[in-house]
């Protein structure tokens, strides 16, 4: 295994990784599963406000304010990603990534401000008792 065309047919196996990298995708993977988590769980927290899911005590307050963190959080995340990308779109720098990832935080804020909302009007406290 020390011959040259083993040495040789190595260094065109690494060079042919790299060009498969994500390390310019890297922050909008990270932007997207962030927006994505808030997205599911303002889903399950409008679904709680409800009262499709009933599971456990509380209006689902908390996880609405976290959703909508998430989705902000998400959003900068993606900010930063489309800020610190070279190329533009199909370059592989996570433009399009980026792009969705924006989308996903603005709908997984829409959808806690919605449970937030809905678990305000139907008058439960926190415990999930009326009062």
């Amino acid at each position: 295994m020390n011959s040259p065309e083993a040495l040789t047919m190595s260094i065109q196996l690494v060079t042919a990784a790299e060009g498969y990298g994500v390390q310019g995708r890297g922050p909008s993977i990270v932007a997207d599963l962030v927006a994505l988590a808030g997205v599911a769980i303002g889903a399950l927290a409008l679904a709680r406000a409800k009262g499709r899911v009933g599971t456990g005590t509380g209006s689902g307050r908390t996880a609405a304010v976290v959703a909508m963190a998430l989705g902000l959080t998400g959003m900068i995340l993606a900010g930063v990603a489309l800020a610190i990308a070279d190329g533009g779109p199909g370059t592989g720098n996570g433009v399009v990534g980026s792009a969705f990832a924006l989308a996903l935080g603005l709908f997984g804020m829409v959808l806690g401000g919605r449970a937030r909302a809905r678990s305000r009007r139907t008058g439960l406290s926190a415990d999930g008792l009326a009062g």
